[in-house]
This record gives C-alpha cells, sequence and structure tokens, in this order.
C-alpha cells in the first residue's frame, strides 16, 4: 500500500490559469485516484467556483493583485498580502503536503512561497512566452519550471526548466466532431466558411466594439460567424443586432458550453492571445487571429502572438489597428485555402501532447522524493 499522497495546486484568477490546474489535478488523479488534492484560490475570484465544480476542495486567501496606476493603495494589498502568507502556513501545516503546485494567479506566489520556506518542494507552470514578475521570484525556490516556450532560460534557472507545454480542456481533444454537424449546431450553413470570435472567459471589449462596428461587412462578407461575446457585453450586444436587422449569418452568444464544437464548426479563430488558448490552437491545427489584449502584466498576450507570427502560425493585428483591420484580415484569410492551410500545419507544429500528463508525472517524482527523505 503507497503511502498517502497529498498536493496542494494554487492560483487561478482567469480561465486561462484554472484550466491548466483542473487538468494537471485530474492527470494526478488517473494516475494516484488515492491522492489528495487541496487548491488554493483567492477569495472572490473565478476559481472558487470552477474548481469546486471540477470536483476539488479549494480554500481562499484574501490576496489581490497590485494596483500599478493609483499605488497608495498598496498599502492595503500589502496587508492582505501578510495574511494571506499567514493563513497559507496554516493551510500547510494542516494539510502537510508533499509538493506543491503553483500555475500563476494572485494566490500562487503568497502558497508557494511559504512552502517554499517550509520545506516542501514547488513546482511551477509557467503558461506564457515572457514570465511574470510571481513566478520569476518563485523560481527562486522551485525545484521545476515547466513551460510551454523556448527560451525560457531567459528568466528562469536552465536546470530547472522542463518543457511540457501548457494543459488544455481535455474535452476538446476527447469530443470528435464532424464539421458539418458542428456547424449546423449553431444553426448555420456547412457549405458556408465560419470564423469564431472569442475573447476569453470574460469577454473582450476591443473584438466585440469591431464586430459591432462592422455588421455591415459582416453581413456582405459571405463569410458565416460565431461570436461569444462573455456575460458582460452579451445585452448590448444583442440589442445592437437585432437594430441591424436581419443577420442569419451571425450566432450571437455570450457563453459556448460546447467549445469543442465551436472549434469543429470554425475554419478560422478570432482570439485574445492567453497562453491557454493558444496551445488549444495549436493542438487542434486551428488557423488563427491573434488581437492581444494590451492589459495584461509585462504585455505577455502580445509576447505570446509574436511567438507564433515569428513562425508563420498565426496572424497577429494590434488591438489598437483592430477596428480597421480585424475583420478584414480574418475574412481575407478564411477565404484563401493555401493560406488557412499554411498556417494550420505551422501552429501544428508548435503543439505539445500530453502536457497535463508530463506535468503530473513531474508533480508524483517530487513528492514521493519528499516521502523518502521525510516521511521515513
Amino acid at each position: 500500500m503507497e503511502e498517502e499522497l497529498r498536493i496542494i495546486i494554487s492560483g487561478g484568477g482567469t480561465g486561462g490559469h484554472i484550466f491548466p490546474a483542473v487538468s494537471i489535478a485530474n492527470a494526478l488523479k488517473a494516475k494516484r485516484p488515492d491522492a489528495r488534492i487541496l487548491f488554493v484560490g483567492a477569495l472572490g475570484r473565478m476559481e472558487m467556483q470552477r474548481v469546486p465544480a471540477a470536483g476539488y476542495d479549494i480554500v481562499g486567501l484574501p490576496v489581490c493583485g497590485f494596483d500599478r496606476k493609483h499605488l497608495w493603495r498598496n498599502i492595503a494589498v500589502l496587508w492582505k498580502l501578510a495574511k494571506s502568507q499567514l493563513k497559507a502556513q496554516r493551510i500547510i501545516k494542516e494539510f502537510r503536503p508533499q509538493v506543491a503546485v503553483g500555475v500563476g494567479g494572485y494566490a500562487s506566489g503568497p502558497t508557494l512561497k511559504v512552502a517554499g520556506m517550509m520545506g516542501i518542494p514547488t513546482l511551477i507552470q509557467e503558461q506564457n512566452s515572457y514570465a511574470g514578475v510571481t513566478n520569476k521570484l518563485l523560481a527562486q525556490k522551485a525545484e521545476k519550471i515547466c513551460v510551454a516556450y523556448e527560451g525560457m532560460e531567459r528568466f528562469f534557472p536552465a536546470g530547472k526548466i522542463i518543457m511540457t507545454g501548457n494543459p488544455v480542456r481535455q474535452d476538446l481533444l476527447d469530443r470528435q466532431t464532424d464539421r458539418s454537424e458542428a456547424v449546423r449546431s449553431f444553426g448555420l450553413d456547412p457549405e458556408k466558411k465560419t470564423i469564431l470570435i472569442i475573447g476569453g472567459s470574460l469577454g473582450a471589449r476591443t473584438i466585440n466594439q469591431c464586430v459591432l462596428s462592422h455588421l455591415d461587412l459582416i453581413r456582405s462578407s459571405g463569410v458565416q460567424f460565431i461570436w461569444q461575446t462573455g456575460k458582460i457585453y452579451i445585452d448590448d450586444a444583442r440589442r445592437r443586432v437585432a437594430e441591424a436587422g436581419e443577420l442569419p449569418m451571425l450566432h450571437v452568444t455570450d457563453f459556448i458550453s460546447r467549445m469543442d464544437l465551436a472549434y469543429s464548426a470554425a475554419d478560422l479563430v478570432i482570439s485574445r492571445a492567453g497562453a491557454g488558448s493558444i496551445s488549444e490552437f495549436c493542438l487542434l491545427r486551428k488557423p488563427v487571429v491573434l488581437v492581444p489584449s494590451p492589459n495584461v502584466a509585462e504585455d505577455h498576450q502580445t509576447k505570446n502572438a509574436l511567438a507564433l507570427v515569428d513562425k508563420g502560425a498565426a496572424l497577429y493585428v494590434k488591438d489598437s489597428e483592430a477596428q480597421e483591420k480585424m475583420l478584414a484580415t480574418a475574412i481575407d484569410a478564411v477565404n484563401d485555402a493555401p493560406r488557412l492551410r499554411t498556417l494550420s500545419e505551422n501552429i501544428a507544429k508548435l503543439a505539445f501532447y500530453n502536457s497535463a500528463d508530463r506535468i503530473a508525472d513531474e508533480v508524483l517524482a517530487l513528492a514521493a522524493n519528499y516521502r523518502n527523505n521525510h516521511e521515513r
């Protein structure tokens, strides 16, 4: 009988952090069904609902991000950080993990810092091509650093880096749907080229405004669209589309529960350049127009996008130029079969398979080593 396995996974804030975290947890459970896994998130953030929905326990820390525009407000931020470190210390003492995994997001900082100080081995999963400040600091104590892009020794000690890729939502790979059937599920015509427009789990203001500003272009394009607005923008989007008259080529929704169907239907995708989304496009060989968000730390989405553009694996439109170029670029590309084929072939070359399994193996190895040295 193997000794009890206890693992903490910390981080969240966006779907781009939560999906990989849950994928890693699922891979660990598949390998060790008896494992006890505890998530540590940030109170009030998305993970506090999404993680329990995936079947895992989570506790929250009162941590929040630094306000870079109003520095005086960071007095309260520092107070919450101190409280979070004390709470993380109590959690670790009670749960007694043999390894702690950080996937990015507010909570991963205090949790992994305290774990490292208490002698618990830590593993970081850095999703982006440009490492965030928190992970660069945590790397000093981390045993292993799992990355998805080449050249990450710019930020981390080379001897700790393992190229694993980013875990993606497993159902996207497990469910195979015929394109025609997928297109019909959105009430559209399988004979027409289809563009999927997504802005991340919360939606994207620039992308949505661009669509609403060019409804006449959508009407005359000869192409059809699946548009996920995000819940914040859906009411305004539906009102504006209704005012524009009949647009049977435009399917509008706030949320797509079956992303496998949306990807199967799409001949091309318009998207922000979050690391998790890019990993999905690579695995699914999807041609994509990337419109990076400028409102992220270290402008890492632009760096993610350019890492693909440099390899001929994606098209890129600046957020500031989206109104002028985004839809025209996408419509031109989706009607250019050789270009679509080249984009698909090039992005597929960047795919990493079984990323969650590879990360889980590293986690299990760290836990086994810790048990051998501390729990005899």
